[in-house]
């Protein structure tokens, strides 16, 4: 059984390199962290490959029982969405960690005439809490637009009805320049200040879509009324409003409540990622396999999931973007499949994640159970080519020529889905002149199963082709001359488009480009490729020094043989020294060739 700390290597390995936030989980499955990084992998992992000198960190990496991601577009896109996630959940340690003090918050103080400002001592002051803030310079931003938008009081007067009514106090220097309307002498009603403090509320909770409309309401009111100067101070707030509001995937100021459900459906399991997004902002973000016990279609899966999300999340949104439309038997929300604009964004932003997680998931069971993922790629091989038992033999031919010299082909043999590469055999051709592709295949087809069948060995369940219909007819001629016709899988691949031709079929099948059995017969190909490809060189390189050294007139065969062991290559002989060379083939015919690569 593995250990926490080998499932957490497990997932440190397939972090991916990309902006995101990081969540760390307890092993009550609470979340205690939330971080951002520009690189997932590098930012994560270094909590684990690094001395901590902080214990503070030290006991937050003791704690980590479990690590979730969300993969965004920028950095912009994963600060803004640490800060919802943070004010959601409000991780225990995203308060502690960072130098030696708490983040800051925004606190709305619980008394008349209510003053709004910032403070770490959270636990010395009444009234309602709004962070904690990692990013002091957005804290700044935001309380630098409450206090151009709105003029409150900032002093420390106790502003008390009995107060105000003694008549105790003057108006200060931030009455005088317009930052202040007076309440300490009357001059401004509670009324119409705590009307301030409810929009700087909506503000802070992030519902900034609801403070607008609500302005927007009263704008239209003064306007109606013919204030146009009140109506324009309003359309100014408005503005600073909109350009607070970061245009993002993350905080979209065009959408409101509403979730993201993408997901994928595989053979035994049904992967989902399900995001909430309120006024804008997305507050959760959810991924995860289900194991399917049955077959069973989308439909029914998504009947039986996302009730269970909302309830687990308390969404009550009434629109669920999705990838595709089918039919809907819940009233209380409707599907939309977005085409453009924020909602789209949205979409491609849950569908990565999604991927992100399938990946990660892959790499896992291939960790963990290498066995389990070998099995799933051959099921998925026999699935795809139509075969009666799991491919756990493969071989893979192709044909190489220069101008039709030196022509040789190579096959290479997968067992298990992966490269045997003490069975990989080469072939020069040896009854075929000039660049004849078709006749090279029959020949190195035949000579390649002849054998297999001489020595009682076994066959492979499948054989790939490189080429299109032309090579694959070849093949299938020379299994005709062999008697074994149908006895075993064939099919070819072409280059360009990925065509996959089946014996017999008009037109070829093209698989999924993220299929994993295209991934392996592509594997192979280019084995194939590669293979064939050394063998043509090192002949032709070959060929090239023979033909110079048997040109020399007095050299034979069997001197060439000799210098060719003792220096392997021309360039060789040439640097050696007379003495070498007779020492070798003798003086009589080091000579020859001292005297021929003088001249030349």
């Amino acid at each position: 059984m593995s250990t926490v700390k080998d499932q957490l290597k497990i997932t440190l390995a397939s972090l991916p390199e990309t902006p995101g936030i990081y969540q760390y989980f307890d092993k009550t499955g609470k979340i205690i962290y939330v971080g951002k990084a520009k690189n997932l992998k590098k930012r994560v992992s270094s909590y684990f490959n690094k001395t901590l000198d902080n214990n503070k960190t030290s006991v937050l990496v003791h704690n980590i029982y479990e690590i979730k991601y969300i993969v965004v577009t920028t950095e912009l896109d994963a600060l803004l969405l640490e800060n919802n996630l943070i004010k959601t959940y409000k991780p225990k340690y995203n308060i502690q960690l960072k130098d030696d003090k708490t983040f800051p918050w925004i606190v709305v103080k619980k008394e008349p005439f209510p003053k709004v400002f910032s403070t770490r001592q959270k636990y010395l002051t009444e009234g309602t809490f709004y962070g904690p803030y990692p990013n002091v310079k957005v804290m700044h931003l935001l309380l630098g637009l409450i206090r151009e938008m709105y003029p409150l009081r900032t002093c420390h007067l106790d502003l008390s009805p009995k107060k105000i009514t003694q008549e105790k106090y003057k108006t200060c220097l931030e009455y005088h320049i317009g930052r202040c309307l007076g309440p300490c002498v009357g001059l401004q009603s509670e009324n119409e200040y705590n009307s301030m403090i409810d929009e700087i509320h909506l503000l802070l909770k992030g519902k900034t879509s609801s403070l607008v409309q609500a302005l927007k309401k009263r704008m239209n009111e003064f306007a109606t009324n013919y204030d146009f100067e009140d109506a324009q101070k309003i359309k100014v707030t408005i503005e600073q409003i909109e350009k607070y509001r970061a245009k993002s995937t993350i905080v979209s100021p065009t959408i409101s409540d509403v979730d993201v459900f993408t997901f994928s459906n595989e053979k035994d399991s049904f992967f989902i990622n399900y995001l909430v997004i309120q006024e804008g902002a997305i507050i959760h973000g959810y991924t995860s396999e289900i194991k399917k016990k049955l077959d069973e279609p989308i439909d029914k899966m998504i009947n039986f999931v996302l009730p269970e999300l909302r309830e687990k999340f308390e969404s009550k949104s009434k629109e669920i973007l999705v990838q595709q439309s089918f039919e809907n038997i819940f009233n209380e929300f409707k599907f939309s499949v977005p085409q453009r604009g924020d909602r789209k964004g949205l979409l491609e932003l849950s569908l990565r994640n999604l991927i992100y997680y399938k990946k990660d998931k892959l790499k896992q069971e291939k960790i963990i159970n290498p066995e389990r993922h070998t099995e799933r790629i051959l099921e998925q091989l026999r699935k795809d080519f139509r075969l009666s038992e799991l491919p756990v033999h493969m071989e893979c031919f192709d044909n190489s020529n220069l101008q039709g010299t030196n022509a040789v082909s190579a096959c290479v043999v997968f067992k298990n889905a992966k490269p045997s590469k003490k069975d990989y055999r080469h072939f020069n051709i040896k009854t075929v002149d000039g660049p004849d592709d078709f006749a090279s295949m029959i020949e190195t087809v035949t000579r390649r199963y002849k054998r297999l069948l001489e020595e009682k060995q076994p066959l492979p369940q499948l054989v790939i082709i490189d080429g299109g219909k032309g090579q694959l007819s070849a093949a299938m001629e020379a299994f005709e001359n062999l008697g074994i016709r149908g006895e075993i899988a064939v099919v070819g691949i072409a280059k360009k488009l990925e065509e996959i031709f089946f014996p017999g079929d008009q037109y070829p099948i093209y698989l999924d480009k993220r299929s994993e059995s295209l991934k392996v017969i592509q594997f192979m190909r280019n084995e194939a490729h590669r293979f064939g490809i050394t063998h043509h060189r090192n002949k032709r390189s070959k060929n090239a020094i023979e033909s110079e050294i048997l040109s020399i007139p007095g050299i034979g065969p069997k001197t060439q043989l000799m210098l060719m062991q003792k220096f392997k290559t021309v360039s060789a002989i040439k640097r050696a020294t007379f003495e070498m060379i007779e020492k070798e083939i003798g003086q009589a015919k080091a000579l020859i060739l001292f005297n021929y690569f003088n001249k030349n």
